[in-house]
């Protein structure tokens, strides 16, 4: 590690320990030459997961923006942002736990809409609603109606 003080290539760890949020490990070095001390964080370096749209573009995920549009479904219900930030960690991790780095827009959808019929059914719909595109009161109803039918199963 270079002293960001002189420049010499040597230092040592005086003190080690992972940060609050658990992302990185955060250093005190000493440099060998001039006896300054400085911090240095320590991450993971993750390949950026790439999302492909229907049109077959591919950018880059965005938590926010599917944060965003689980909020959307969300307003006006007592679904905490808390609860929205964990659907949001929970999908982006399995997803790279999977070792996926490329993944349809359609795979996301589901597996918001998943999470989101497990703690609210009219989230779960207003969500549904947007992402599956209803042409029309018909396939809205069905939806109703699938959604109904596999509460009834419970």
């Amino acid at each position: 590690m270079k002293c960001p003080f002189c420049g010499y290539l040597e230092t040592k760890v005086i003190d080690s320990r992972a940060t609050e949020a658990g992302d990185a490990i955060r250093r005190r070095r000493e440099c060998l030459e001039c006896q300054r001390r400085f911090t240095t964080y320590e991450r993971q370096e993750e390949i950026p997961l790439m999302v492909i749209k229907k049109n077959g573009q591919r950018e880059p995920f965005d938590r926010a923006k599917l944060l965003k549009g689980l909020q959307r479904a969300t307003v006006k219900r007592e679904i905490t942002l808390s609860q929205l930030e964990n659907i949001v960690t929970d999908i982006e991790s399995e997803l790279r736990n999977q070792f996926k780095y490329e993944v349809p827009s359609k795979e996301i959808g589901e597996m918001a809409l998943k999470r989101l019929r497990e703690i609210d059914k009219v989230a779960y719909v207003r969500f549904a609603s947007v992402y599956r595109e209803f042409k029309d009161i018909d396939e809205f109803t069905a939806e109703l109606a699938k959604l109904h039918r596999n509460l009834d199963k419970k």
